[in-house]
């Protein structure tokens, strides 16, 4: 029966289902710290090969909505903890969505994330997210519904340098359970890396090459003057840098000046900017490697976000998409978070088998 642990044995079985799973960063790391991932489901079918490549998952392609308790039951099977993780898309969370006066279908995700988690009532209900969203009604609401649920509830803003993580980006996670209470665990390192840990031995490459070792380590050309606008760009600094001669048109205007987080290189003793779907483009924001005149290649994205560096985004027989790619590696939760969400969760396992929590609202599980 589901939520009964073994406790003499300290034997327990887990099976997580991620919903939104995207490149599959957040499974693997919730895979890393020692959790059995069962299924991921996403709508994109470009999500399939990661997936499954990098945690032997399987992969559904298939919209939330679509999805029923019954085949969230089925996937999950037998085990004695189930964990129904996601990270809903957060472009509706974001500025620019939330100053848009028509309405987004894509807020109705994290309320079928709720219908989910309230039909199936799994012991462990974990999310990931942009910041924004706390703000916002909808999460006030899906944290009252899990607690009407009988889950106890905890979230918090995390700084994901703090999780060995080479980049400045802030997430929400939540988490909530059925046995009792539960909170993400800190960092067990205060080692913070930096670009230059992350990605400075890997092998030189020119703008527009690829690696003949890993064809992921591979760079966007650049036209001849974005070559002269990085070359004349250095480390931290802006386009405001450059000969008045190769700034762009849309700079030279009053509007544009006060805009500078674009046409950068990042620096090498400090943590990268927040990876977004762009992330291969010079133009696109903070991009350009600290010393080679090119954008980051996607292989350093990648290992910015926290992938490991064998991780298989594609088949070997598909080509290379810098466009696909970098929507893949750009939406993943960092997978060292997911390894921290991972060993909160299996930390919290072992004080419910242990009797350690406080036994208010606690099921017995012996």
């Amino acid at each position: 029966m589901s939520g009964t642990l073994d406790v003499e044995a300290g034997e327990f079985s887990t099976a997580v289902i991620d919903l939104f799973c995207g490149a599959g960063g957040l499974a693997y790391g919730l895979a890393s710290a020692g959790l059995t991932v069962k299924a991921g489901v996403d709508l994109d079918p470009s999500c399939k090969h990661p997936l499954e490549a990098n945690t032997g998952a399987t992969f559904e392609c298939r919209g939330v909505e679509d999805l029923t308790a019954a085949d969230l039951e089925t996937w999950f099977g037998d085990a004695d903890v189930r964990v129904l993780a996601g990270c809903a898309p957060c472009q509706p969370f974001s500025t620019y969505s939330q100053s848009r006066k028509s309405v987004d279908g894509r807020w109705e995700l994290l309320k079928h994330f709720q219908r989910l988690s309230l039909e199936l009532k799994p012991e462990i209900v974990t999310m990931e997210n942009v910041p924004g969203l706390a703000k916002q009604e909808v999460w006030a609401e899906f944290i009252a519904a899990l607690r009407g649920a009988g889950y106890r509830v905890s979230w918090c803003e995390v700084a994901c340098e703090e999780y060995q993580i080479p980049q400045s980006r802030r997430r929400l996670v939540l988490l909530a359970s059925l046995l009792g209470p539960i909170e993400l665990r800190g960092s067990d390192t205060a080692l913070r890396l930096t670009v230059k840990d992350a990605i400075g031995a890997l092998p030189k490459i020119d703008a527009g090459q690829a690696s003949p070792d890993d064809r992921l380590h591979a760079s966007a050309g650049l036209a001849a003057t974005n070559l002269e606008r990085i070359r004349a760009s250095r480390p931290g600094g802006t386009w405001r840098d450059w000969p008045e001669e190769l700034r762009a048109p849309c700079h030279r205007k009053r509007s544009g000046k006060t805009y500078p987080s674009v046409y950068g290189r990042m620096e090498w003793d400090k943590p990268a900017p927040t990876m977004t779907t762009q992330c291969y483009g010079f133009g696109n924001g903070r991009f350009g490697h600290p010393e080679q005149d090119r954008a980051i290649s996607l292989r350093e994205a990648a290992i910015i976000q926290s992938f490991p560096t064998e991780y298989s985004f594609i088949p070997d027989d598909k080509p290379v998409s810098f466009e696909r790619l970098g929507t893949l590696i750009g939406n993943a939760v960092p997978p060292k978070l997911g390894e921290a969400i991972g060993r909160s969760i299996l930390s919290h396992i072992e004080a419910v088998r242990k009797g350690d929590l406080a036994p208010e609202g606690q099921l017995d599980l012996r």
